[in-house]
């Protein structure tokens, strides 16, 4: 995939953001990109975005579905077969709620708490479908750090919010 220094977290955030641009416009959700990248080699494991895969499907959850599909295994058990040093590039906070009732990316990323050690987020979710998002307060309570990657702000809105009816 791409040659990416370690920790070159801008990198990595766009190469997220390239995912995000995958994801087809539509009023009803962001448009997001996700890469998980183990730490320890520099190997990037999985990348995703909103809707890849079949499904209402998040982009964090597209890039846990294809690992777990590459290892056999369900996503409940993707911590017994992952390595230790994960990291995760999202270009918005993962959610705390799904409105479709689908798992939220918070709870399936907790899932992985032992593998995913943080979560680099290039903005924090906005309040347009789901108000007063948790998921950073979440994933930090549960041991993960999120940390932001800035610079992408812009980016990532006009990205995210293509398709979105402007007022």
């Amino acid at each position: 995939m791409a040659d990416i220094q370690p920790k070159d977290h801008r990198a990595y955030m766009q190469l997220a953001l390239e995912q995000a641009k995958k994801s087809p416009p539509k009023p009803t959700n962001y448009r997001v990109g996700a890469v998980i990248v183990d730490t320890s080699s520099n190997e990037i494991l999985a990348t995703g975005y909103t809707l890849e895969l079949p499904g209402n499907t998040h982009a964090e959850q597209c890039c846990l579905l294809k690992l777990a599909e590459k290892h056999g295994v369900s996503e409940e058990n993707l911590g017994d077969v992952l390595p230790a040093n994960l990291a995760l590039y999202t270009t918005v906070e993962p959610c705390s709620k799904r409105l479709s009732g689908n798992l939220p990316c918070v709870e399936r990323v907790k899932r992985l708490a032992g593998s995913i050690k943080t979560v680099y987020v290039g903005i924090l979710e906005p309040e347009t479908f789901v108000a007063e998002n948790t998921g950073k307060t979440s994933l930090q309570d549960a041991g993960i750090k999120v940390v932001a990657v800035e610079g992408f702000e812009k980016a990532i809105l006009e990205i995210a919010t293509a398709g979105h009816i402007k007022s």
